[in-house]
């Protein structure tokens, strides 16, 4: 990628996690920085080492956006030092684990409000009025997964997610006869320390092995804020299950997410149906492809019909082969999902 010298991103949360992933990535293209966090001595650290290693401009602003006043003078403190802020991050953001009507602190949850959607607002606010005057800017918004399908054990948090999706949907078609993006990044389960904070370690949707690397997800925002995208859901499993919440009933995408916040499974029996519930997953995208090319197939030449033809066959394959796999080591327990699936692809 070309690189990029003499502008400037402004990240905040850019400590820890996915912020400093994506600020590695900035700094690596040889933009200046300006790095918004609550951890003085980790910013100061992070900024040195991207002057040793880039010789780019890095500031570092200390600031809790669970202030309220924090966007403002934010803000003010870049305008004074009259740095030109090109492309906005707004990846701070945090959750709380626990049942909303008698588990969850409510003080928390009004900080989890203040710094996930309201600082956010107060910050595009701000930077937006500048990119559109200089008809030129990006903005990257820290969505999730859960942006697009209810959050139970999380709900404050989930809530926050969604409103950042239909915020950033309907402020980027505003600004579509200009020069200025705006990107949603949803990721799914990532290994940072989002689970810690929010006290849901021990739930399996946190487990270290089937959490995302913060690396490959920043990788997946980055570039799609460069090309201009509106969106982009990191990894593949997450692909999936945002395309079934376009599909399937709200109470039937909040059963699954409850089931990802429940402590990890213990019994063969809770690890088996664990498979079971990945393997729907499996079976649904299937589904959707062969729905796709079905669609495709209709308004196809005999030739493109042909490999349409070869495409499901393929798909369907698939399906039997992620069946069996699981047939395999759980010999009773999906034989009739197997057959069910079968009798559909014959």
């Amino acid at each position: 990628m070309e690189k990029q010298t003499g502008k400037t991103a402004l990240i905040t949360g850019a400590s820890s996690g996915i912020g400093r992933e994506l600020a590695n990535l900035f700094a690596q293209d040889a933009y200046n920085l300006v790095l918004v966090g609550r951890s003085d001595d980790q910013l100061n650290e992070l900024a040195n080492t991207y002057r040793d290693q880039f010789g780019i401009t890095a500031t570092v602003i200390n600031k809790d956006l669970a202030d309220p006043k924090a966007p403002e003078e934010i803000y003010a403190e870049t305008q004074q030092q009259n740095i030109q802020v090109d492309v906005l991050v707004n990846d701070a953001g945090f959750g709380e684990y626990g049942k909303f009507a008698t588990e969850t602190d409510l003080q928390t949850e009004l900080q989890i409000i203040q710094v996930n959607t309201t600082s956010l607002v107060h910050l595009t606010k701000l930077y937006l009025k500048d990119m559109v005057a200089r008809n030129d800017g990006k903005i990257l918004m820290l969505g999730s997964e859960v942006s697009v399908s209810p959050s139970p054990m999380m709900a404050v948090y989930g809530g926050t997610k969604a409103f950042i999706k239909s915020f950033s949907e309907g402020i980027r078609n505003e600004l579509k006869d200009t020069n200025v993006t705006v990107t949603v990044l949803m990721p799914g389960a990532t290994n940072t320390n989002f689970f810690n904070r929010a006290g849901a370690a021990h739930v399996k949707g946190a487990d270290p092995s089937k959490t995302a690397n913060p690396a490959d997800v920043a990788k997946e925002g980055y570039e799609a804020l460069m090309q201009g995208k509106d969106h982009v859901v990191a990894g593949w499993v997450n692909k999936a299950r945002v395309a079934l919440a376009h599909i399937l009933p709200d109470p039937v995408m909040a059963a699954g997410t409850r089931r990802d916040m429940e402590p990890r499974a213990q019994s063969d029996s809770e690890k088996q149906q664990e498979q079971l519930i990945q393997l729907a997953i499996g079976v649904g995208v299937a589904a959707l492809t062969i729905t796709g090319l079905y669609l495709a197939y209709r308004q196809s030449s005999p030739l493109d019909k042909a490999r349409y033809r070869y495409k499901a066959h393929s798909a369907g394959k698939s399906v039997q082969h992620a069946v069996q796999a699981v047939a395999d080591s759980i010999s009773g327990s999906v034989s009739n999902a197997k057959s069910k699936v079968e009798e559909v692809l014959a």
